[in-house]
């Protein structure tokens, strides 16, 4: 079989990022492997977001700089996949002649039928049909790792919570649970091909299996524990309304657990909170948060919000920073509110204007900030355990890192920090520390990182299997 050339442009969430993998998996048996450019691919993936409007417009934006590679190579094969296919069906091929494939949310079992029907009948296809079962694949075909050491693995699909700004249900639909033998099944494989920490995705992981009368998620979670030569577990997204008791506690019972929780609060008003369908007010927030930090003290907890809701007051603004300022979150994803398709909200009157969108934006970024800094600072003198995941990107160039020399690496801690590492005994280019766990001891503090060396530059402990490795 001749090799063909797969190229895909991944827009958005961590959710796409996971599906993207699984495209690649599904259309290997085709024959295709990764491009090395974009000019030498014979297909063309966008897998889109329609979470917010800049994401979308990303996606067209991207489609449109196609044109002139469809004109050179008439044969070259160009998919859009994703949130926004999903949306708008039909429509991408009329607005953008170039697009021979439009792949829904529930389509991506049958993404290599629709290619081999366009390669042999140069046709073009529209497939937005959503099913009630979700896609699951064989434990037994090898996963494409490519030398990554954490990834990401979707449990469920869908959200049944029906915030009014959000689209996810209308373009991913209703909440459905993978099989816990599945997902086991698959970290499993993972792990043995190298990889040493799992993401696991869902719009609302607190309610895994719930409807289909499945394991728990914090049951669920144990039996991820159990799984031999995995080093750590994170999850994303929670649900403030749906936090139990359990799940808290597995922050205290579960070893590989990471020491960090997304929790989105989208705002600190309760009319706010209210009009876009939460289900929680800020006290009860205030609440689970509390509960977090007697569990689990040194727990990371991330969030984001939302300014500019319509109708969102100064008040209510006011009450979202009081919020902030009590939580001090360790970072905050922020969001100026956006119209988005199907979403309710869109219909609500008394909108915002951008420039108070703006305005608000910014006050909530500098007072997170202090936060950011003051917790990173807090860090400077402790030792931190990190996997090691690769090379730090900007090599000793990032916040003033200049001076440290020899090569930057970079990996996470348990609490999700960034920390960038020197150790001058390895060449530039040389992998033998991705993938091992160090101590290493903090010396600086940025707003989006920390800088430090390790402890024992000489003698290194694995610390899933007890060896020691030798970094000299």
């Amino acid at each position: 079989m001749n090799t063909k050339y797969l190229y895909i442009n991944t827009i958005g969430c961590q959710m796409n990022v996971y599906d993207s993998e699984q495209m690649v998996r599904r259309l290997k048996p085709l024959g295709y492997e990764i491009s090395p450019t974009i000019e030498a691919a014979d297909l063309i993936i966008v897998n889109t977001c329609a979470i917010r409007e800049k994401a979308e417009q990303k996606a067209f934006s991207f489609l449109g700089r196609l044109t002139a590679l469809k004109r050179k190579k008439p044969e070259l094969i160009i998919c859009v996949g994703g949130c926004v296919a999903q949306q708008e069906g039909r429509l991408i091929l009329e607005r953008v002649p170039n697009v021979d494939l439009v792949f829904g949310t529930h389509a991506l079992n049958r993404l290599p039928e629709h290619i081999l029907k366009i390669s042999l009948k140069r046709c073009r296809i529209s497939d937005v049909e959503m099913t009630q079962e979700i896609v699951e694949f064989s434990p037994d075909v090898n996963p494409v790792v490519n030398g990554n050491i954490t990834r990401f693995v979707t449990i469920m699909r869908g959200c049944d919570n029906y915030c009014t700004y959000c689209v996810v249900p209308y373009v991913r639909g209703p909440e459905i649970s993978r099989r816990p033998e599945s997902v086991i099944g698959e970290i499993r494989e993972l792990v043995k091909s190298g990889v040493q920490e799992v993401t696991l995705l869902g719009q609302n992981v607190n309610s895994y299996g719930i409807k289909e009368r499945l394991c728990s998620f914090p049951e669920l979670l144990k039996l991820v524990n159990e799984i031999e030569g995995l080093f750590r577990i994170r999850f994303t997204t929670s649900h403030p309304k749906d936090l139990s008791e359990d799940l808290i506690s597995s922050f205290a019972g579960l070893e590989k657990l990471c020491s960090h929780i997304h929790l989105p609060v989208q705002s600190g008003s309760n009319s706010v909170l209210k009009r876009m369908n939460r289900k929680y007010t800020g006290e009860l927030y205030l609440e689970k948060i509390d509960r977090l930090r007697k569990i689990s003290p040194d727990i990371a907890i991330t969030s984001d919000v939302i300014v500019g809701f319509p109708g969102e007051t100064e008040d209510d603004f006011k009450a979202t920073l009081d919020l902030v300022k009590e939580v001090e979150f360790d970072s905050l994803f922020t969001f100026g509110y956006s119209d988005r398709k199907n979403a309710p909200a869109a219909r609500f009157s008394d909108k915002v204007p951008d420039d108070k969108k703006k305005e608000r934006l910014r006050e909530l970024l500098e007072l997170q900030e202090y936060y950011t800094v003051k917790k990173n600072r807090a860090l400077v003198g402790s030792t931190e355990l990190i996997l090691v995941d690769g090379f730090s990107k900007k090599q000793g160039t990032e916040d003033g890192q200049k001076g440290f020399a020899g090569v930057h690496w970079t990996g996470r801690t348990s609490t999700n920090k960034i920390v960038n590492f020197v150790d001058e005994n390895f060449l530039s280019g040389d992998s033998a520390l991705i993938g091992k766990k160090i101590d290493v001891k903090i010396q600086k503090a940025f707003s989006h990182s920390l800088l430090g060396k390790p402890v024992d530059l000489n003698r290194l402990p694995d610390r899933v299997t007890g060896e020691e490795s030798y970094a000299a």
